[in-house]
């Protein structure tokens, strides 16, 4: 029997999605090498290494050349897989350019590998939340369009409030997206840093090596620029101001991110096990054969879709919390912190990566049923549009008053089963002031939805 460190059983919202495997071992320790193989090139770049050695470093730096099970059983004895990776890694140059060995992480330290080889796993991961979510909005977009009029009934606190249309929750849904994909977005476009700081923060190692070079300037200063600027464009990553060891800025925005994408899509996950229910039938998910189905009950459509999404979501906030907690990182280099991020910061991705995932399938073949949504409207005889009554009664009867007449028509209503509207016509106090015309046409839910197509129309434009 073949068996894995984590094989996803535990957490099926992204097992086998583009996320988990951006973000799996292998593509972890391929992330460290492409730092180390960029970190080599900016070295040649600014003149402190050979360029035929940075070549050499580059043409070893291939994941499949080595064992991450052994790097990582060597990390317990170093607390990082880092110092492992440059071992395993030297001997590789040294097998193909011996000359060029002694340049492998020269001046370096295992949190400035790391640290951009997390920013590097973070990007890919999070364009492929990111082109999910662009495909996410498009969906629900063209549900906000398609059913912009299309009558339901609002509810608040678990009740039918006052009619809304569907167009107006999925443009409310469309919106959560796009600022998700924003959020995602500003990271991915220059958000992300490369780590450049030597053992303690001050680049030592770094100029004291370009001194021994012959390629030291005047100003330290300039060749840190140099430097810094030269790795960044190896890597396709943003320069940070500073080195950010125990400045982790970039990781607290990594965390507010995924949380606010899990949480976006998690509201519409949990409306969608809402109106998915069997007293409620709006909505479904895509019909998909074996999808939803139970082990005891042959009836069962589950609503598997939203489940997942939602399961991502109550989980990313609590990881992110505690990732962001890793803030509190002592004196240079934290022992602890720093590496309390790693798992999380995976965790935290390739759940909202496939939170994303999911949502696509969710929302692309969302199937929505405009004839149970007027169903549903009638189940109240018209006492969901009791607001809108008491706002005509008001100026006739006074506001205090009219309220009181329609709690008590209401609750008649329900105590009898009669539409409010014979409810109504049948009240003494009203028989004056409005025909049963005019009250057949105020108890109509279908033409009580305020602005709600303007305000589709604003946010599909938007």
């Amino acid at each position: 029997m073949t068996t894995h460190i984590d094989s996803g059983l535990l957490s099926p919202v992204r097992a086998g999605t583009p996320v988990e495997a951006a973000v799996q071992d292998g593509a972890w320790l391929q992330a460290m090498l492409d730092a180390e193989a960029a970190l080599a090139r900016a070295q040649a770049r600014v003149g402190t290494l050979p360029g035929p050695a940075a070549e050499a470093i580059t043409r070893a730096a291939r994941a499949e050349r080595f064992d991450v099970r052994e790097i990582a059983l060597a990390a317990r004895e170093t607390a990082n897989p880092v110092v492992g990776l440059v071992a395993v890694l030297t001997r590789a140059v040294a097998a193909d350019e011996p000359a060029a060995a002694e340049y492998v992480h020269r001046g370096s330290t295992s949190q400035d590998i790391f640290d951009t080889g997390a920013m590097l796993v973070a990007r890919r991961a999070l364009r492929i939340i990111r082109a999910d979510l662009v495909r996410t909005a498009a969906a629900l977009a063209e549900l906000a369009v398609r059913h912009r009029d299309t009558v339901m009934a609002g509810r608040t606190l678990g009740l039918q409030a006052v009619p809304t249309t569907f167009g107006l929750k999925a443009a409310g849904w469309h919106r959560l997206v796009l600022d998700a994909e924003r959020r995602i977005g500003h990271l991915v476009d220059g958000g992300l840093p490369v780590s450049l700081g030597g053992a303690a923060g001050t680049l030592a190692g770094y100029l004291e090596y370009a001194r021994l070079d012959g390629a030291e300037t005047a100003d330290p200063g300039e060749h840190l620029d140099r430097l810094v600027a030269a790795f960044a464009a190896e890597t396709g990553l943003a320069r940070p101001v500073l080195p950010w060891h125990t400045l982790r800025t970039p990781m607290a925005d990594l965390a507010a991110a995924l949380t606010f994408t899990s949480g976006a899509l998690g509201k519409i996950a949990v409306d969608v096990q809402s109106l998915t229910r069997t007293e409620v039938a709006e909505v479904a998910e895509p019909f998909v054969a074996g999808r939803g189905g139970s082990s005891a009950m042959p009836h069962k459509r589950n609503p598997v879709l939203a489940t997942l999404i939602r399961s991502a979501a109550l989980q990313v906030p609590a990881l992110a919390s505690a990732l962001s907690q890793c803030m509190l990182s002592e004196d240079e280099r934290s022992s602890g912190a720093w590496h309390a991020e790693w798992q999380l910061l995976r965790e935290c991705l390739r759940l909202a990566g496939g939170a994303a995932h999911t949502a696509v399938d969710l929302t692309e073949g969302l199937e929505v049923r405009p004839e149970q949504m007027l169903a549903n409207l009638e189940l109240t005889g018209s006492q969901i549009v009791s607001e809108r009554i008491v706002a005509t009664l008001a100026p006739k009867l006074g506001k205090v008053v009219a309220k009181r007449l329609l709690g008590e028509a209401s609750a008649l209503a329900r105590q009898t089963g009669r539409p409010l509207a014979d409810v109504l016509a049948a009240t003494p106090e009203l028989a004056d002031l409005i025909t049963e015309k005019e009250l057949g046409a105020l108890c109509d839910p279908t033409t009580y939805t305020g602005t709600a197509g303007a305000l589709v129309d604003r946010a599909v434009d938007a």
